[in-house]
């Protein structure tokens, strides 16, 4: 397929990398107009710029830009594959990409991202589901940048402090480059308002651990990984990248798990 990926940050990069090993061609780059690349005949500053033939468009550019592009691209008639489910969490940008898709015919895809189990927590809701929490465990660069900085002095803690606690429609407003997996649960289980998030800083892990919880009509559900970030970015998670290859392949083959 033809690619256009949002973004030019480590997820992205990591994206563009990988494209032709999957056998798709990376046709365009969109990014800020003030960043494009005037050396890179693939770099671009709007979705009206976009090359014909664009068969997909990956979003790795994060909350904004899903919101900002996201309506535009899909009223278009081309699907997006986003790894920034937490855009979601603002019911006025979800109806606009939602109005979007249909008057285009296209659909949003969202990645898994971060987290796994999504599958079996989405089967476990038709039970229906009685509660799901989730828990995002980082070290304390992970949340450099971010609203723990507000609470926490990231740089000195010795002992595990959680920095918030609520609705993962809260976590995913207030965190939006570090909660897309608890919007990620929210939207295969109970929804925003009703999962409930608990996200700590600890100093004695190296890894980021994400945990889900759920009880319902189908028994009960644990889930826990332990995931490694990408070099280039503490906050971003190797996971992440790959799952939106992940769902690139899975659109593309006749036969899918």
């Amino acid at each position: 397929m033809k690619i256009a990926v949002i973004g030019t940050g480590a997820i992205a990069q990591f994206v563009q990398r990988m494209l032709p090993e999957h056998g798709h061609e990376l046709a365009a780059i969109l990014v800020r107009p003030h960043r494009v690349d005037p050396k890179s005949p693939k770099s671009v500053g709007s979705v009206d710029d976009l090359p014909a033939g664009i068969e997909m468009v990956l979003d790795c550019a994060g909350h904004e830009a899903l919101a900002g592009l996201g309506p535009d691209i899909l009223a278009r008639g081309l699907d997006i594959i986003s790894v920034s489910a937490g855009a979601l969490a603002d019911q006025q940008v979800s109806d606009r990409l939602d109005r979007a898709a249909r008057k285009g015919g296209a659909r949003l895809h969202l990645a898994s991202g971060a987290i796994g189990g999504l599958d079996c927590l989405s089967a476990a809701a038709v039970g229906p589901l009685k509660s799901v929490t989730y828990v995002g465990r980082k070290p304390p660069a992970g949340w450099k940048g971010s609203l723990a900085e507000h609470s926490l002095d990231l740089g000195n803690i010795t002992a595990a402090e959680t920095h918030f606690q609520g609705s993962a429609r809260e976590a995913a407003l207030a965190y939006p480059k570090n909660a897309n997996v608890a919007a990620a649960v929210a939207l295969a289980g109970v929804g925003f308002d009703n999962t409930q998030v608990r996200l700590i800083a600890d100093p004695t892990i190296h890894k980021n651990i994400h945990e889900v919880e759920a009880e319902g009509d189908f028994g009960t559900f644990q889930f826990r990984i332990s995931g490694t970030a990408l070099p280039d970015n503490p906050r971003s998670s190797a996971l992440a990248a790959m799952s939106v290859l992940s769902k690139l392949d899975q659109l593309c083959k006749p036969i899918v798990l």
